[in-house]
């Protein structure tokens, strides 16, 4: 019996069981591959104001709040595990190449600017004086220097060993059900036929957190992504690039010597295909954007799937089975909210209540009469 099992050791699972661990509580996590899902193909991208969103203010201050917390979260996660995690604090630039683009840079600064972010616009020459690697035929750009950008690989490595130095207990078995026992959730039932009983679960499984049995309905579908890695890229790009080509959105995310692209966001399913034309898409536009790109050496190609929800925002906090709290649905934002997530559930695990930045994010807001529920019962 152990107080709280989590299925899933991506980075939300692994953050929330280091953080109920330091609270005391006694933490088994179940994965069968930790760090293998959407975990192994984030970019590391801490950029609320970036990502910003028409009608997503509530997500924009709740990346806003974790983003805050990353320096002291990043720190703290350093000294437990005695490894790095690549956190770059040189800001983000945004790229626009053609007309279209531009206007669209131009609305996407005044929808900033309305909601008080702190963004400026480049020209041309601002933008490449930035980042010389720019192509020449770059037309506009906005800097967002609070955006920044984190190693995602590493944070999971650092999660992993944070968390077993404090106690934590890693299960390498496949999650079947939830186990609902009177009522309630009772812990974990494994591929092996063996169950992790537990006073809570935390249902931290990424897009596939929807169809496990045992847990309520809940709005989380797999949004497909393809997403390359390249080498030789050290001294290449200051920080963190966003671009719009040709009305297409891509991003490189530079990790020391190794450039990170991406993404495609596809409605497919759990198709785990790395496709020719997404990977020519990806490529494209990046050598568009930064042509030393065609030089790098092409390492690594994946397909994930993040866990998508009708309003791109996580579920956070009780549901609707006594026992079982929700980490999941984070969307494209799972790196940047892990600090939040992970305080906020711990909060809710060892005291009871969930923290009010977590609240407007529970599950019941797609329901027609939300409960308004902080309480964990």
């Amino acid at each position: 019996m152990t107080d709280v099992a989590v299925a899933g050791g991506g980075l939300i699972g692994l953050a929330v069981a280091w953080r109920a661990a330091r609270r005391g509580l006694s933490v088994t996590v179940v994965d069968d591959a930790p760090g293998t899902g959407a975990s192994a193909a984030a970019a590391g991208m801490l950029a609320p104001v970036t990502e910003a969103g028409y009608r997503e203010e509530p997500l924009l201050r709740l990346g806003l709040d974790s983003l805050a917390r990353w320096p002291a979260f990043a720190a703290e996660l350093e000294a437990a595990a005695g490894t790095p995690v690549g956190l770059r604090t040189v800001g983000t630039l945004v790229a626009g190449f053609d007309e279209d683009d531009v206007r669209e840079l131009g609305a996407l600064h005044a929808f900033q600017r309305e909601l008080g972010l702190a963004a400026h616009r480049l020209t041309p020459r601002e933008a490449r004086r930035r980042e010389p690697a720019l192509s020449t035929r770059v037309r506009g750009g906005l800097l967002v220097e609070g955006d920044h950008s984190v190693d995602g690989r590493a944070v999971h490595a650092a999660l992993l060993a944070a968390a077993q130095a404090a106690g934590v207990v890693l299960v390498g078995d496949r999650v079947v059900e939830v186990v609902a026992d009177g009522g309630g959730a009772g812990g974990l039932r494994l591929a092996s036929g063996d169950v992790v009983a537990a006073d809570a679960t935390v249902l931290a499984l990424g897009a596939r957190s929807g169809g496990l049995p045992g847990v309520p309905p809940l709005p989380v579908r797999p949004v497909k992504g393809q997403i390359l890695r390249l080498a030789g890229a050290a001294g290449l790009l200051e920080g963190t690039v966003r671009a719009l080509v040709r009305g297409r959105h891509v991003y490189l995310v530079p990790h020391g010597d190794r450039l990170v692209v991406g993404a495609t966001s596809e409605d497919r399913g759990f198709d785990p295909r790395v496709t020719a034309g997404g990977v020519h898409d990806l490529l494209h536009d990046a050598i568009d954007v930064v042509p030393e790109v065609s030089e790098l050496e092409l390492t690594e190609t994946l397909a994930r799937w993040r866990p998508g929800t009708p309003d791109n925002a996580p579920l956070l906090g009780p549901s609707s089975l006594p026992g079982l709290v929700l980490a999941t649905g984070h969307h494209r934002n799972g790196v940047l909210l892990t600090p939040v997530t992970a305080e906020a559930t711990a909060e809710l695990l060892a005291g009871g209540t969930l923290p009010e930045v977590a609240v407007p994010f529970g599950a019941d807001r797609f329901e027609s009469e939300p409960m308004g529920r902080t309480q964990w019962s």
